[in-house]
């Protein structure tokens, strides 16, 4: 009977110096992590909010310029065929839409050689070009230097550690694990900005190309109605 309360005991012992030995975890909220980012964590979130600003408001753009009826070139051989040139120019100006505009330009030189009207909507094709692009260079410089940032902060704060671990004398694992852990946040933090817009700036130049193919698209037919025969 006392071999059982003695292994009983050894058994409640056990476990209660193995709880000892368990560490409660720590925790940290992400906005504790990032502070300890460093200075070079300012820079790195006004990239961010200007990577989101630019990708919304270009999004937006691009999304208004690519809407337009799917009859809409059906209207405007209907009217150029019969001869309802006005109708069809009312129809193009009122549309706000890069292919509307590149259709109007083509229609205000109706009577014009083929050659001089392709060119005139060519260079109004680029033009709208221009204005899907614009600010989309934003996004590839951020996505060239938030990387660089992050390296830039990692390495100061590998400066600043090695600095206070030479002034003080004080060398220890714990100490060298946390400096080094909370460097390297900025640098992954970097990498993310970095990507984010490396991703969105992909996304919206394949949108780009989607309306610019639609548009060549649009022009060459508009070529193709001033060629058919008139009623």
């Amino acid at each position: 009977m006392n071999w059982f309360f003695l292994q009983i005991d050894t058994a409640a012992s056990a476990a209660q110096a193995g709880a000892s030995l368990v560490q409660p975890e720590t925790q940290i909220s992400i906005m504790d992590l990032l502070s300890k980012g460093g200075v070079l964590m300012i820079p790195l979130g006004i990239l961010f909010v200007i990577a989101v600003f630019v990708f919304i408001e270009r999004l937006m753009y691009i999304r208004k310029a690519s809407k337009i009826e799917d009859n809409f070139m059906n209207i405007i051989r209907d009217n150029i065929i019969n001869g309802n040139v006005t109708a069809a120019r009312s129809l193009a100006k009122n549309t706000n839409n890069p292919v509307a505009r590149i259709i109007d330009k083509g229609i205000q030189r109706i009577g014009k050689p083929i050659d001089a009207i392709e060119k005139s909507m060519e260079n109004v094709g680029k033009l709208e070009m221009y204005k899907m692009e614009r600010n989309l260079s934003i996004l590839s410089l951020i996505a060239g230097i938030a990387p660089m940032f992050g390296f830039l902060g990692t390495i100061v704060g590998m400066f600043q550690l090695f600095f206070r671990l030479a002034s003080t004398g004080e060398f220890t694992i714990q100490s060298m694990a946390d400096g080094i852990y909370t460097k390297l946040i900025s640098s992954a933090v970097g990498l993310i900005i970095g990507l984010l817009a490396y991703i969105a700036w992909s996304y919206l130049n394949a949108q780009i190309d989607k309306t610019a193919n639609r548009m060549e698209a649009s022009g060459a037919e508009f070529v193709d109605i001033l060629q058919e025969p008139t009623r």
